[in-house]
């Protein structure tokens, strides 16, 4: 029988963030769930993700760009989705750099 787990995703966010971090909140086979913290962070200019599985991500506070293969270009703020097939290559333009920029994250096939 599984344990229950609670948490709050704006707890525990350390007032300096030298580099980005990742929380996976629950994963199995078939998902993973996470939580990601930026500010001001980026993609390495040359790099892109290029996923096995499709991406659910959700802006909980902050603000991000993602920038993908084809230069479209998405702007997102607190409370706006995307959803990324898997194999779309993109990238993090920018993220907030006055405030911390909370991603909650779904990965899925």
């Amino acid at each position: 029988m599984s344990k229950l787990k609670n948490g709050n995703f704006f707890s525990k966010i350390p007032k300096s963030i030298p580099k980005e971090l990742f929380e996976t909140i629950v994963s199995s086979n078939d998902f993973k769930i996470e939580k990601i913290i930026s500010k001001g962070h980026k993609t390495k200019k040359d790099y892109w993700y290029d996923q096995d599985n499709n991406e659910f991500v959700l802006i909980l506070n902050g603000s991000a760009e993602l920038l993908f293969e084809n230069e479209e270009l998405i702007k997102m703020k607190e409370g706006e989705y995307i959803i990324i097939p898997a194999h779309k290559k993109h990238r993090v333009k920018k993220t907030d750099e006055k405030k911390e920029t909370i991603w909650l994250t779904i990965f899925y096939k």
